[in-house]
């Protein structure tokens, strides 16, 4: 008799339960994150062999085909370790290394909170850190989760940057900023 193959492996539902685990919710997995987020995948892989049952023969290879087909890069795998690259809400912090971003971000938000975002800058809220897409389209498509009109804001980054604010690159499209003064803040106009 022939091993256990995973026929139909739902890739969507592993990166959500892989995204609870790693921004997160680490200790109810039993997971220990190290400062800059990282954790073994043997320990990951033991963690998910027991959420599902049809999860008990996942292989690190199939976490690599997960993070492959995506269409955002949301996790790191190297060396035996994975670490999620953003959208942490833990109350350890994970620790980015500064970088110089893009002359301009875009960050999606509503017309419900844009007042207060012009007054005091942007803060991370819930998460760790806040958030930036390098593009518009991408920018709205998060901010269209939210409830109210989507508004999408210009982050004057390189301005910001060279100013004291440190950004760090969460993957190709997501950049992170501790928090955004208002001063580099300006509303996209509407097309």
């Amino acid at each position: 008799m022939g091993g256990f193959f995973i026929l139909s492996l739902d890739y969507t539902q592993l990166s959500r339960t892989l995204a609870y685990a790693l921004r997160h919710k680490p200790h109810r997995y039993a997971l220990i994150l190290d400062e800059n987020g990282w954790v073994a995948v043997e320990d990951v892989l033991a963690a998910l062999h027991k959420e599902r049952r049809d999860w008990q023969n996942l292989t690190e290879a199939d976490l690599v085909k997960m993070n492959e087909q995506a269409s955002k890069k949301r996790y790191e795998i190297a060396g035996g370790r994975i670490r999620a690259l953003y959208g942490h809400s833990t109350a350890q912090k994970v620790e980015k290394t500064p970088a110089a971003p893009p002359q301009i971000l875009y960050h999606g938000t509503n017309d419900r909170v844009l007042e207060t975002i012009l007054q005091n800058g942007l803060k991370p809220m819930s998460r760790q850190y806040v958030h930036f897409a390098t593009d518009p389209q991408m920018a709205a498509e998060v901010a269209s989760r939210r409830v109210g009109k989507v508004v999408i804001l210009e982050i004057l980054a390189d301005e910001a940057y060279r100013n004291g604010v440190a950004f760090y690159l969460g993957n190709e499209n997501v950049w992170l900023a501790d928090f955004v003064p208002p001063k580099f803040i300006r509303v996209m106009a509407e097309e």
